[in-house]
Parts: structure tokens; sequence; C-alpha cells
């Protein structure tokens, strides 16, 4: 009716009731918004608590022996001791209308552990060492392969492959690879995971004489640890790398080629496809200043094959960074 007199403002209601056969008080109703009902109070149900009730079941969950309990361990406990007071059921609504039902358990808290942000500019100012299986002979057998890793350069500094996992061998590692290395207090920072050998006191005392500084990942976070993760991949990726090693001769024997391989003759990605072995020995420029003297060289004979003009190699990374700080530019990351 609305929308017709809406339209027809030219014809009086007096005019339009008649012709559409409604009553004028009829017409004037169905204008007015109609009243709502009066709201019904909700009954509360025959077989509910009491508010006094529900009161003292509060207490009695709130209460000290039973605050860090499940509602269903609260009603057992209460049933041994000869007590009833509502259904397990009816506790659970009862924390949930009082904003209590959530964890109850007390439970330790672990401290937040920080992101490693760590930074190597050079060979042998940052190591990452880690410890991986190697299957042996038999099923539940296995080796330990230890490797200490310089991040900047990729090479492989030190390597160790045992009947066990132990602190005691991870120190003597550690300390050889420091002598070898020449690392002198205040060089070197050694980086792991959490590990029981990472966090043994021997090795922790070990690095505190040596005056080298440690961290470690964060639990669970397998990124903090990558360079020694990618480098364990290398290895068990190799074509001739075999199902199961038939003694420690052999894998140490697999190991002592791998590794020859690895930071001699492996063209390492990260480190602008040089091997570790230049980067780490510092023969990186010699090795660039070859490689800009090929590509000049192919420039001159064929220019028009190098449309952006004379070919340079790939620059080495300035820095490398074990979780670089968000402020650093993607393009400086490596």
């Amino acid at each position: 009716m609305t929308a017709i007199y809406d339209s027809q403002k030219d014809i009086s209601i007096s005019s339009l009731c008649p012709a559409l056969g409604i009553g004028r008080a009829s017409f004037y109703r169905a204008q007015a918004p109609s009243p709502k009902p009066p709201a019904k109070l909700a009954k509360p149900h025959p077989r509910a608590l009491s508010p006094e009730e529900q009161n003292k079941a509060l207490q009695v969950l709130n209460q000290e022996k039973f605050m860090d309990k499940p509602p269903r361990q609260v009603y057992t406990a209460l049933l041994d001791d000869g007590i009833y007071i509502c259904s397990v059921g009816t506790m659970y609504r009862l924390l949930e209308a009082n904003h209590q039902l959530q964890e109850r358990r007390n439970q330790t808290v672990h401290p937040p552990y920080a992101k490693p942000e760590l930074l190597a500019t050079a060979p042998n100012q940052l190591w990452s060492w880690d410890i991986t299986k190697l299957l042996g002979p038999a099923k539940w057998t296995y080796f330990y392969l230890y490797v200490i890793l310089d991040v900047f350069s990729r090479y492989v500094v030190g390597w160790m492959v045992a009947l066990r996992e132990s602190a005691d061998l991870a120190k003597e590692l550690i300390g050889q690879t420091c002598d070898k290395q020449l690392i002198i207090p205040n060089q070197l920072t050694i980086h792991a995971d959490r590990g029981s050998s990472m966090k043994s006191k021997a090795v922790a005392f070990l690095l505190a004489d040596l005056g080298v500084t440690k961290t470690h990942s964060r639990p669970h976070v397998s990124n903090d640890n990558p360079f020694s993760e990618s480098q364990f991949k290398t290895l068990k990726y190799r074509p001739e790398f075999p199902d199961r090693f038939g003694s420690l001769v052999d894998a140490r024997a697999f190991c002592h080629d791998f590794f020859a391989w690895y930071n001699w003759e492996h063209y390492h990605s990260g480190i602008a496809h040089l091997t570790p072995g230049i980067v780490h020995h510092g023969k990186t420029e010699q090795c660039l200043k070859k490689r800009r003297e090929v590509l000049a060289k192919a420039f001159q004979q064929h220019p028009e094959r190098f449309t952006k003009g004379i070919p340079v190699p790939e620059p080495l990374p300035e820095a490398v960074w074990i979780n670089p700080p968000e402020k650093i530019p993607k393009g400086d990351r490596q």
C-alpha cells in the first residue's frame, strides 16, 4: 500500500482506500510499526543448581587442591571423598559462564629464546657444527659424523666419524680444529643446535678456555642452523652415498673422499660458485681475476653475443648471516 500511495501522490488517501477496498483505519494501522511483544523471562530449569549451589561449586573448583585440575578429576576426587556437588557437565558450564574455562593445570612456562643473529665477513669468524647419523651394516646400528663448517667460506674445517655421540669426542674435535686453524681468543663464534653434546659442560668449558663464543639455535627451529643442515643434505644426496656403511672404516673412507671433493672441487652457489677451499684460503681474488680475463677475451672475440657489455663474474658476498635482522635489505642477505 505504501508503494502505491507514494507513487501516486496526487491521489488522496480518502479516494485511494475505497478504490482498493480497504478502510482508512486499516491503512494507517499498516503504516504504524507493530509493537514488540514483551520479553518472556526465562524460567530456571527445575533441575538447575540454585545460585547458592553454583557459588559453592565454584568455590570447590577454585580450591587450592583443585584449581589446577580439570573438572573430571575434581568430580572423581570428590566422589572418593564421599562428596557430590554436581555433574562434570555442570562444572564445565559454570566455569565457562565465569570465564574460567581454560587450561587449569600448572605448567612450566619456558623463557622466550632470542633468535640468533650472527654475522661473518671473513673466514674463521663464525663456525657451525652438528652431528648426523650414518646407517651402519645392521638395523639400529649407526655411525656418528661430526662436522665443523666455516659459515663464511663453507669450508669444512674439521670432521670425525665415531661409534657414538659423545661430549668428550666433540671437545677433542673442536680443540684440534681450533689449533689447526690457529684460532686466537675472542676471534671465533661457534654456533650449534641444542643437542646434548652441543650443550655439554665439557664443550662449554673448552670454548671458555679458548676464548670462543658459543651460541645455540632456538628449540625445534632447524632454520637457526641452516649451513650445517645444507651441508648434510649435500653429503647424503651424493650419487655414491650408500644406503648403509659396512664398517667404521668404510664410513671414514667415504667421508675422507667426500670432504676433499666438497672443499676443493664443489662449486658452491652461496659463495659465487667458488670452491670453499678457494674462499677459505684467500684465493678468491686470484680466481675472480682469471674469470674476468676469460670473459673479457670472450667479449673481444664476439662482442655481438654480449648485449649488456663486458660480462663480469659473480662477486663473492661481503657478509654471511645466520638470521639477518629485518632491516637488512634482501639483496644483502646470503
